[in-house]
Order: structure tokens, then sequence, then C-alpha cells
């Protein structure tokens, strides 16, 4: 256990050394001032291309990227975007995470590819940026939380550890992205990530080397969160890409990827819900307005090749009006017999996203989840590793576990560079299956998010918890829980 804290400890180090390094030493490595040439896009700390000068050393032009970026002169040029095809984008990114109204299991159809990364550029050269298909790219997230309870802050993710500096991710992508823009070839994708930090815990599935947090209860762990192909026929109605592999759960606002949030932590309505499918996923666009989708995976939060894995139907849709203003998604997910098995949940989700003006909108989600013939806590019946069971009625073996949850997002934008997030929260878990104790729960969170340059982003927020029908928080001690927390996302 000693030799655990201390890797841990000076993991945590590593990262804050690194990242003081990042930020003092660019300005004594830079090469002469250049341009930002590209607006930000769905999705990515930096769009466009930096084209800092070439050196023969790779950790010069590396840092000089990084110098450029954060000038406030270079970061405020742009030229104009590729095309793209269908409506227009709704929203600012950056500051917000995505310039679309979101949906799961695909990229965006008619988006064009235009993200360009540090490490890519300082690696093969901004001039070569646009003409290669495949990049490497991800970030650091090292977080701090100080809380109002002594050990752990759970249910609340991702700050689950109260009172502590922590690493919460180190992400690698290697990705290449279909070209849906066009409407005349077949064309594909892939992509791969590694996580590491505290955050793999919410990611992991049984098969992918769950007992690192199911049996073993590690503070930090490996996951291969995402790994799939993408195959996009550009002759289907206004196009069809198909996913096969693992990803990330389709519905809602919220992704488990830090940069791909409002705030840094999440809401109690995702902190419980399926993380990843293993599968197929079919997203077609019909027209502008509207979009379905439809998958056949193997459960959630499990590997194909274990036990726990049963056929199970994923149905979605999705509405924007001609506007932008309203976009409504709503899905069926991982639907079978819903007996129990690990995650084996039965999920009916639906998020409405609404812009107010090109300053404030807000997004609003809510589901109703359950599992059947869940074993009683307390009961005869043996209780899947690394889940809880229910707290059935007097007498019962097994039961059936609902939950249902709801929470909006209001946000506001000052600039490219910062926005204010305010979200409120519901849950109720009513035997228990998912947090532990059989209560409600209600949060209300204030962030801030701020970008230095395209690469840099800080995310302060304060939070305030409450259980409503037992002592949830810090492990059974108390009702209310408050936290100050902040993480900071460092792109490469």
């Amino acid at each position: 256990m000693y030799s655990r804290v201390v890797r841990g400890r000076c993991l945590e180090f590593l990262v804050v050394s690194v990242f003081f390094l990042f930020t003092f030493l660019p300005s004594s490595l830079a090469q002469a001032p250049v341009p930002v040439t590209g607006p930000a896009s769905v999705g990515s700390p930096v769009s466009g291309v930096i084209p800092v000068k070439r050196s023969p050393d790779f950790f010069r032009r590396f840092m000089a990227y990084y110098a450029e970026d954060w000038k406030p002169a270079t970061t405020a040029a742009s030229s104009p975007a590729p095309a793209r095809r269908g409506l227009p984008s709704p929203l600012d990114s950056p500051p917000f995470p995505s310039a679309d109204w979101s949906y799961g299991g695909s990229p965006v159809i008619g988006e064009p590819d235009t993200n360009s990364y540090p490490l890519m550029t300082a690696w093969i050269g901004a001039e070569r940026t646009g003409t290669i298909r495949s990049k490497i790219y991800g970030w650091i997230e090292p977080a701090v939380n100080g809380s109002t309870s002594g050990q752990r802050n759970d249910p609340v993710a991702d700050d689950p550890y109260a009172n502590r500096l922590e690493l919460g991710q180190i992400v690698v992508y290697a990705e290449r992205l279909p070209d849906t823009v066009q409407q005349k070839h077949f064309d594909w994708g892939y992509h791969l990530t590694a996580l590491y930090g505290s955050d793999y815990r919410y990611t992991t599935g049984k098969g992918y080397g769950y007992s690192q947090w199911a049996v073993d209860h590690r503070q930090y762990g490996f996951d291969p969160t995402m790994e799939y192909v993408d195959l996009y026929f550009a002759r289907v109605a206004e196009g069809m890409n198909v996913r096969v592999g693992r990803f990330i759960s389709v519905p809602g606002i919220e992704a488990q990827l830090a940069p791909y949030n409002y705030m840094y932590s999440h809401s109690l309505l995702y902190s419980i819900d399926p993380f990843t499918d293993t599968g197929l996923m079919a997203t077609i666009k019909l027209s502008d307005q509207w979009l379905v989708q439809a998958g056949v995976t193997g459960g959630h939060d499990v590997a194909l090749w274990t036990a726990d894995a049963k056929p199970s139907a994923t149905a979605c849709v999705s509405y924007t009006t001609r506007s932008v203003n309203d976009n409504v998604y709503a899905c069926a997910n991982g639907l079978n017999n819903g007996r129990y098995a690990y995650n084996n949940l039965q999920q009916y989700d639906a998020t409405w996203y609404h812009r107010f003006n090109r300053r404030w909108h807000m997004a609003t989600e809510s589901w109703y989840m359950y599992e059947r013939d869940v074993p009683a806590v307390g009961g005869p019946l043996p209780i899947e590793t690394g889940t809880d069971g229910a707290f059935c009625a007097f007498g019962e073996t097994r039961c059936t576990a609902p939950e249902y949850a709801a929470v909006n997002y209001v946000q506001r934008e000052f600039s490219t560079h910062d926005y204010i997030s305010f979200r409120s929260d519901f849950l109720d878990d009513k035997k228990g299956q998912r947090t532990g104790f059989a209560t409600k729960y209600s949060e209300n969170t204030l962030a801030w998010q701020h970008w230095f340059g395209t690469t840099v982003q800080l995310r302060p927020e304060v939070r305030f918890d409450h259980s409503w029908d037992e002592r949830a928080y810090d492990l059974g001690r108390h009702a209310n829980q408050f936290t100050a927390a902040s993480d900071l996302i460092f792109h490469f």
C-alpha cells in the first residue's frame, strides 16, 4: 500500500513539473512570430495551422507552437473555414466543447476535418498537416479539489478522492476521420485511445482490465477506452457512417474524455449511466434536420468475449430545427431482456438543446434506467464483483432496480476564450443499485472555463451536493457536501 501511494505522489509531482516546464519555457524557445491560420472547429482545441518555423530540433518546434499560440495577437487572426455540408454550427468552439449539437457513435456527418495539433505540427511540419489524414494527439489533465468530506466525494465524478491533487487523465489519440463532406465515394477512418489516470475507473469494462478497479481498487490505471473503425457510405441518404468496435455509449450531453464537457466534474446523471459499448452502430443522415441511428452491441461496459455480454439493441433519432436554435435527441440504449448482469442497464434517454442567442444556450437531459432480478443486499445470491446489489423489499432475494435522473446546463459565452456554466442535477437511485445508497440526490455547480490560446483549458468550479433520504456522502457520514475543484487540460 505504501509503495502504491508513493508512486501516485511521484506521478502527481511529474505532471505538475511538466505543466510548469511547458508554461515557462516556450517564450525562450520560440522562433519568429507567426499567425494562426484557421478558426476553431468541432470538438477541437486547435483548428487551422500555426506554421512554426522549421528547426532541426523537434522539441524547439514543439514548444514554439505553444509560444505563438499563447500570444494574443496571433490567436486573433484567422482565415475562412473549409466548407461544411448541412446546417451552420450553432456554437463557437472554442470556447465550447463542440460547435454542433452533439450525438454519439459517429463523426459529425458533413463536418470537414480542420484540426491541427502541436505534436503533429512539430513532427511533420505545418506545410504537411493538411495532407496527412492520420493524426496523433492528446492531452494531460491534472486536477485538484477541496471538499467538506474527509475521504471520498462519491458519487461525484471525476474527483472522487477528497482533498488532493491527482492526475485525472493522460490521453493519446491516433485517428483518421472519414471525409463525410463529399457524397461521391466510400471512405473510412479509425480511432485508437489510450487513457491513463484516476479517471480510468469510469470507462473500464468487464474484459478490458476491469480488475484494476473492481478487484484491486487502484487509484491509477489504464483503459483502451475507444478502439473502432468508421466506414462511411457517401451515397446512402445524405451519408451513412457505420462504426465497428468499442466506443463511448451513444446518448447524452457529457463524455468521459475531459475536453468534451462543459465542466470539470460530471453530473450525477452521467456518473452512473453506461460509459462504453462494444459492437456496431449505423448513423444515417436523412436530411439537414433529421438523423437516425441503429446498432447492436454486447451490452454496456463489457467485452464481447465475457459471459455477461448479450445481444443488445440501440436506436436513436435526432431532429434539429432549420434555425439550429433547437435540437432533440432521443435514444433507447442497450435493450435486451434486462436481467441482471454486469451493468446490464436498460436506458431510455432524451436530450434537448436550445440556443437563446449566440451568447446564451442550454442543454437538458433526462433518463430512466433499470435492471431486473438484481440480488438483494445481504441476501443469499452472489453480487457481481464491481457492482452493488439492490435494497429490495423485506423477504425478496431479487428485485427490479430502477433509477431516473435529469440535468440542466445553462451557458453564457463572454469571448472565444471564456464562458460560465451553471448545472442543476437530480438523481433518484430508488434501490441504491447504482450508488450504494437508496436515496434521492441533487447538486448545483457553477463553473468557469478559460482558454489560454487554443491549447490549454482551465476549468475551476464550486459545487454543492445533497442526499435527501440517507447520509450518502463521505462514505455515509454526511448528507451535504461542498467541493471547490479545478482541472487544467494541456493539449499536445
